[in-house]
């Protein structure tokens, strides 16, 4: 790795190293500066004032704000994890489909769903499912918010995941599709049976990721009244006046939750590449077709 390295760039000298050296430093002392002066104009205001914290982390708050938010959020976000794994299984499939007017009429679906930002589609959906949907008595209209944060989240990251499979499986040799050929598999057996399964394999870690970006994007309902982790910490801080404070202890509620997510993609990718030599995907080998096609017999 240092000898290719070596090969594209050049090693930096002990003049540039000292450059380089400085300039970090410079950076350095001049993010602490600014941080000195943040903290003195927060210190002006009132809002490193002990109190100010105590009333971001009692009891109170934990109990009535950031536990309810967060329960929230995390069902709001397991909702869409599961309902966006289901939509982009389906239209993965359909975009792989040997009819051409089904690729093209699931394609059009999926990069629509894309293209839409997360956010407007949210602020759609309330609409929507405000003004037509809960006057029918389909929905109550308090829960507007909610089913529109699952939905809008759903279609967006389900599209997503649909493109990852395609791309995913359009990735693996041909010979895993000629081998299950060979077997007597038809082109949706091989996709249902060979090579779904080890794209879904290949792109486990990147799947993760999407999760956590469905739990981040979850916060984007604040925007529509609802009631989730970064809503709730809102709340408390206006009640108290240091919203500062509370929406810190809710970033970092996120920043803990996205750590462990992480850590368990970076766990997975690790164990996916031990298994396969090195590789994160899976292997190519015909016996596994083989062991696919016997498992269908």
């Amino acid at each position: 790795m240092s000898a290719e390295a070596g090969i594209l760039f050049d090693a930096p000298g002990p003049r540039a190293r000292r450059k380089i050296l400085l300039a970090n430093l410079l950076a350095l002392a001049g993010v602490l500066v600014v941080a000195a002066v943040v903290l003195l104009q927060l210190n002006r205001q009132g809002q490193l004032a002990p109190q100010q914290w105590t009333n971001a982390l009692n009891a109170n708050a934990w109990a009535n704000y950031y536990l309810p938010g967060l329960k929230f959020t995390l069902q709001s976000s397991g909702i869409a994890v599961f309902t966006a794994m289901i939509f982009g299984l389906v239209f993965g499939f359909l975009r792989l489909a040997p009819f051409a007017i089904v690729r093209g009429a699931s394609s059009v679906v999926v990069e629509f769903f894309r293209a839409v930002p997360v956010l407007v589609m949210m602020f759609f959906l309330y609409f929507f499912l405000s003004r037509q949907v809960a006057p029918t008595g389909l929905i109550a209209s308090a829960d507007s918010a909610y089913f529109a944060v699952i939905i809008g989240l759903t279609l967006y990251n389900g599209a997503v995941i649909a493109e990852l499979i395609r791309s995913g499986v359009r990735s693996l040799p041909r010979g895993q599709r000629e081998a299950a050929a060979a077997l007597g598999m038809t082109s949706s057996q091989s996709l249902r049976i060979v090579e779904v399964p080890q794209a879904l394999t290949a792109m486990l870690p990147s799947l993760l990721s999407q999760f956590v970006v469905i739990l981040k994007d979850s916060a984007l309902g604040f925007l529509i009244a609802f009631y989730e982790l970064l809503q709730y910490s809102r709340q408390l801080g206006a009640g108290y006046s240091n919203i500062l404070q509370t929406l810190v202890v809710a970033a970092l509620i996120f920043i803990v939750i996205n750590y462990v997510l992480t850590r368990v993609a970076t766990w997975l990718a690790g164990m996916l590449s031990s298994r396969t030599g090195g590789a994160t995907a899976p292997a190519t080998s015909t016996t596994m077709v083989s062991a696919a096609g016997q498992g269908m017999r």
